[in-house]
Parts: structure tokens; C-alpha cells; sequence
């Protein structure tokens, strides 16, 4: 593939991207509305699908200040770090056979790695704030990281030594006969748990949560900055369920459909299930969130990893 094809179709990637995650507000802020019986967007255009449209638009011109006594270039920097490596982590997803930008032997780390370099855009955005709520809300965002990045790698470690490979097509390729959600249904629990969290999305947004930090770490924030922090954690709820489609339901594998509309259909129901988990499930204390993923969490991910590491040598002895 040349570089200017490469471009382009980087090009085409990011457009789609950037309009599915602004459809994706509005399906979330109607089912919202339908969870909590009430109506959501229903004025702009039919079914209030063009308020997205709307709203980006009011954002392109609303005033973004930097607030009196904050660092103006870290200020700056920190919301284009919550949306670039998101983006970035799309390139290895493989939607269809052949259909990536980059099929890296490492796929799987790469991802891992631009999901945990967004919390690099809380904490910068924070420390430029100079305000108190931003700080404590920062600080909750480096060790809930911390925390569920422990065993958010280890979840999925059995998928890729059942599938002996990091490569995305590969480990879809390896689940030719049988999905593996059967195969490791610990793993996929958990990697649920640790994709919610890494996603920031509730119940685990502890880091904005709005009883008791205004907005965490976006409290100064507005405008474009304030968009771009909202854009990177719906492309994070996105790629996340793009993940674990991958892992363990198959990928593109299925009957009768095009591949890709497989892909888009298990992605898709993932990313409404984290609608429906926010419409239900209550925020936990933080202490509580952070015990949660030393205590019970990460020995059930090493838990399962043992097993499965046992499981492998037996039937490769065998």
C-alpha cells in the first residue's frame, strides 16, 4: 500500500469516525431519555437526529478561555491527547480480512497502549486548570488507571495465548469454530469491567463525577477543548467495543452477511450496552472502585490466566 493511499483512506477512516461518534451521542442521549422516561432530542431535525449537528456546531463558536493563573500550552495540548490516540488505535482494527491500516504483529499492545495514554489528557488538563475540583478529579483519573490497567492486559492474555498470536486478524482467524467468549468467559467479564473504566464511562467516571467535583478535570473547559474531551471518550467507547468484538465475539466471523457488517453489528450492540450500564448502575465509592480492582479483580484475571496457561501446555504435551 502506498503512502498517498495510506493517507487517504487515514482520511476517510477519521471522518467516519468523528460522524459515528457524533451519531453515537445522539443514540445515547435518546436512549437515555427512553431508559428514564422521558423524551431526549426530539427537535432538530426527526427524532432530534441532527442535534449532534447542532451542538458541534455551537461548539465550534462558544468562548474557550484559559482560566486566570493556568499553564496556556499544557492547557491547550491536553484535550487533542484525549482524542489522537484513540484515533490512532482504530489503525489496527481489523474490520474485515485485509481490511486494516496497519496489521501489526503487536496489535493488541498497541491498543492497550493509546487507550492508556488518554489519562495523560485528564492529568495535564487538571494540573493546567489551577483549580481544585480539576486536580482531584486528575488525581482520581492516574489512580483508577493505576488500578484497572493492572488487569486489563491480564484479561485478555488467555485470548491471545489460545490464539498464539497479538495480530488482531489472527486471533479472529482463531476463532473459526467457536467464539472465544465460551472459551474464557472470566476473561471476557473482566475485560468488560477494565474496557468500562478505561472508556471513563459511568459507573466508573469518578474522575468527572459531578456530585462532587463539578466536572472533575474538564471544570475549566469549554468550546472545542471541552468537545474534544467528549469526542475522545465516546471514540474510547467505540474502540473498546471494536476490541472486544475482536477478542471474543468473533470479529467478522459470521453467516450469511458481509464481514463488515458483522463487525459493525457486535460493535455496535457493545457500545449500547454502555448506554444501558449507565442508565442502571449507580456510581460506587472511589475507595470502593479502587479495592474492587486489587482485591477481587486483578487475582481472578491472574486466576484465570494460570488456568489457561495450564489448559495450553497440557493440550500442546498432549
Amino acid at each position: 500500500m502506498s503512502v498517498l493511499v495510506t493517507l487517504w483512506l487515514s482520511l476517510v477512516m477519521i471522518m467516519a469516525l468523528l460522524v459515528a461518534a457524533g451519531v453515537f451521542t445522539w443514540v445515547e442521549r435518546r436512549g437515555l431519555g427512553f431508559f428514564q422516561e422521558r423524551l431526549g432530542p426530539n427537535r432538530v431535525g426527526p427524532f432530534g437526529f441532527f442535534q449532534w449537528i447542532a451542538d458541534t456546531v455551537k461548539l465550534m463558536f462558544k468562548a474557550d478561555e484559559v482560566p486566570p493563573g493556568g499553564d496556556r500550552l499544557t492547557f491547550r495540548i491536553a484535550p487533542a491527547l484525549a482524542a489522537t490516540p484513540v484515533l490512532a488505535g482504530f489503525a489496527v482494527v481489523a474490520v474485515a480480512p485485509g481490511w486494516t491500516l496497519a496489521a501489526l504483529d503487536v496489535g493488541v499492545i498497541f491498543i492497550l497502549a493509546m487507550l492508556a495514554l488518554t489519562v495523560y489528557a485528564m492529568v495535564l488538563g487538571a494540573w493546567a486548570s489551577r483549580n481544585r475540583y480539576a486536580m482531584l478529579g486528575g488525581l482520581r483519573a492516574a489512580a483508577q488507571m493505576l488500578s484497572y490497567e493492572a488487569f486489563f492486559g491480564l484479561s485478555l492474555m488467555g485470548v491471545v495465548m489460545l490464539a498464539g498470536s497479538l495480530e488482531l486478524g489472527a486471533i479472529v482467524a482463531a476463532q473459526e469454530g467457536l467464539w472465544f467468549v465460551a472459551l474464557q468467559p472470566l476473561g471476557a467479564a473482566l475485560f468488560a469491567i477494565a474496557g468500562i473504566a478505561a472508556a471513563h464511562r459511568l459507573p466508573f467516571d469518578l474522575q468527572e463525577s459531578e456530585q462532587d467535583l463539578v466536572a472533575g478535570f474538564m471544570t475549566e473547559y469549554s468550546g472545542m477543548s471541552f468537545a474534544l474531551f467528549f469526542l475522545g471518550e465516546y471514540l474510547a467507547v467505540l474502540l473498546v467495543a471494536a476490541l472486544a468484538t475482536t477478542l471474543f465475539l468473533g470479529g467478522w466471523l459470521g453467516p450469511w452477511l458481509p464481514a463488515p457488517v458483522w463487525f459493525g453489528l457486535k460493535t455496535g450492540l457493545l457500545a449500547l450496552a454502555f448506554i444501558w450500564i449507565r442508565a442502571v448502575l449507580p456510581r460506587p465509592r472511589y475507595d470502593q472502585l479502587v479495592a474492587f480492582a486489587w482485591k477481587a479483580a486483578l487475582p481472578l484475571a491472574l486466576v484465570n490466566l494460570l488456568a489457561t496457561g495450564a489448559v495450553v501446555v497440557l493440550k500442546g504435551g498432549a
